[in-house]
């Protein structure tokens, strides 16, 4: 992010949902954004309660759960595909999963599998510091978020325990596509930017590759899409949501390399 930033460019982060339509599928996207102008990818673990998640990224998680994916499927499917991978894969799991399996084996499996990040967008930032631990010890980073309704107080010490990126979710609400964009965020990056010199990435929200490069004029160092490409990835079959899903990015990727 640094090395785009000094170009006048940011990074690309695509989101997609493990599992939707299958795990096999999963596997070709990763390769298919890395090739495409993926610098970094997120990687939904699917859930059946994802509270920051808008319908489109919910029923993806529906869809994967009922055929059956599960946490150690989705890291076999990414043991045996990130050796493939230049951009690093940052997962987004809700933290009841994490618990479940325990905290420090939960960090062990995802690294062992080839994940450098983690979003966990329900935890709290008073119970950061034990995760972050068992993190670290792992070789894991904790990417935390900060929201149009997060306190004034609270952004420095976010923007303090955040590793790899502050993740700046754009909008008062879940994921999802928007035809508009918060003027607000540009504040928001502005204030961060007097409180933290680690990268900011943007997502929630953005749909189209004109908003991306707004973003990026707005002072971003990363966009973040999620539903825009997850919604593509389910149209039709799995070859013609793959085309498409390989068409948008290079089209966001154009869009913030200009």
């Amino acid at each position: 992010m640094e090395a785009l930033r000094d170009r006048g460019q940011c990074a690309l982060i695509p989101f997609i949902t493990a599992g939707d339509p299958d795990l096999q599928t999963t596997a070709a996207a990763l390769k298919i954004l890395d090739r495409n102008g993926a610098d970094l990818i997120e990687l939904g673990v699917p859930y059946s309660d994802p509270l920051a998640d808008g319908p489109v990224i919910q029923a993806a998680a529906t869809r994967a759960l009922a055929n059956g994916t599960r946490l150690d499927s989705v890291l076999a499917m990414l043991k045996a595909t990130s050796p493939e991978l230049n951009a690093p894969i940052v997962l987004f799991t809700y933290y009841n999963p994490i618990l479940n399996r325990g905290v420090e084996q939960f960090f062990q499996d995802i690294a062992a599998a080839g994940a450098t990040g983690l979003v966990v967008p329900d935890l709290p930032l008073e119970e950061v510091e034990p995760i972050s631990q068992a993190a670290a010890l792992a070789g894991i980073e904790i990417i935390l978020l900060v929201a149009p309704t997060t306190p004034q107080a609270r952004f420095a010490t976010i923007a303090e325990k955040t590793q790899g990126f502050l993740y700046l979710v754009s909008v008062t609400g879940v994921t999802g596509m928007r035809t508009k964009l918060e003027s607000r965020v540009q504040e928001l990056i502005t204030d961060l930017r007097g409180i933290t010199d680690k990268p900011i990435g943007v997502g929630f929200g953005i749909s189209e590759a004109s908003q991306a490069k707004q973003v990026m004029e707005w002072g971003a160092d990363a966009v973040i899409v999620g539903s825009a490409f997850v919604k593509r990835l389910a149209e039709g079959s799995p070859d013609q949501g793959l085309k498409a899903l390989e068409t948008f990015c290079r089209s966001l990727k154009a869009a913030i390399s200009e």
